[in-house]
């Protein structure tokens, strides 16, 4: 016997272990039983009384296998789901002009144009992944893990030959991961907050794409944690001035005293995904040095 391997050897049998040893009791094993072990009964875990300890959980099961995975830095894509590629758009159109509605070539015309803003947000994410790998530092993509804006960061970084990591949430009608995100990495969340949370506890930047009420949730609680200084400040990098500032007037936050001077640096408007990479460049000094 190797009496070396004693010294680091378990006092107490695994959970795992505990659990295959079992042997199912005939009078006390079965559903509602009280004679289940804690960690093993559903029905006890999904009660109400703990929901503490369920968003632990959700806490604490990323966090640990971000860290397994090496994930210690990353960019955060935002964006809308809705957002199609330009294939997938310049379908809609055709079908939208053969129905002869108005409205409909209208709105088809609408997402055709959008699309620009799902090939920068795969660029982007191509240059992240392969950017920060010539470094030798690699950052890691970060989106919501569903379709669109979210998809294009994923394939980006999958086509560049990195891992990209997806955090879906369960919503009412479900959504599914995208294919492009790293099997490892990705995640499903029930509650939105600890989701937030995983978003910006790596994030050296974030990038928002347009998008709706998601995306307007998740943009204004991280300069709202920027702005009160709950969170340090990093780039906070907007896609497309024109879309941004007619959706939201900053300049009447600023006149009305809503906000403070200076809180409008704390983002700045880019418009391609080689202007985006170039502010991180810049902020990280992440730029390559040529080799003589």
């Amino acid at each position: 016997m190797n009496r070396r391997l004693d010294l680091t050897a378990r006092n107490f049998p695994s959970a795992r272990d505990e659990c295959e040893a079992l042997t199912p009791h005939p009078n006390y094993d079965g559903p509602g039983s009280a004679y289940e072990l804690a960690f093993k009964d559903e029905a006890f875990l999904l009660r109400d009384d703990m929901r503490p300890v369920r968003m632990q959980l959700e806490l604490l099961k990323p966090e640990l296998q971000l860290t397994e995975q090496g994930v210690h830095s990353t960019v955060v894509i935002f964006g809308s789901a809705r957002i199609a590629p330009r294939d997938v758009a310049e379908q809609r159109l055709a079908v939208a002009e053969e129905s002869r509605d108005p409205a409909a070539i209208r709105r088809a015309r609408m997402q055709l144009d959008m699309s620009r803003y799902y090939e920068e947000a795969r660029r982007l994410g191509q240059l992240i992944t392969e950017g920060s790998a010539a470094r030798g530092e690699p950052i890691v993509v970060v989106t919501g893990g569903g379709p669109g804006i979210m998809e294009a960061g994923n394939r980006g970084a999958f086509e560049a030959g990195g891992k990209s990591v997806g955090l879906n949430i369960v919503l009412p009608h479900e959504q599914r991961p995208n294919p492009y995100i790293t099997p490892e990495l990705c995640f499903r969340f029930h509650y939105f907050a600890l989701r937030k949370m995983h978003f910006l506890m790596r994030s050296v930047a974030l990038v928002c794409f347009p998008g709706g009420f998601g995306t307007l949730d998740e943009l204004f609680e991280t300069l709202t944690l920027i702005q009160t200084g709950k969170s340090r400040r990093r780039p906070v990098l907007l896609f497309g001035r024109e879309f941004w500032s007619r959706l939201i007037n900053f300049d009447l936050l600023l006149d009305t005293g809503m906000i403070s001077p200076g809180d409008e640096q704390l983002f700045h408007y880019v418009e391609t995904a080689e202007e985006a990479w170039a502010v991180l460049e810049t902020e990280y000094e992440l730029a390559t040095t040529p080799t003589l």
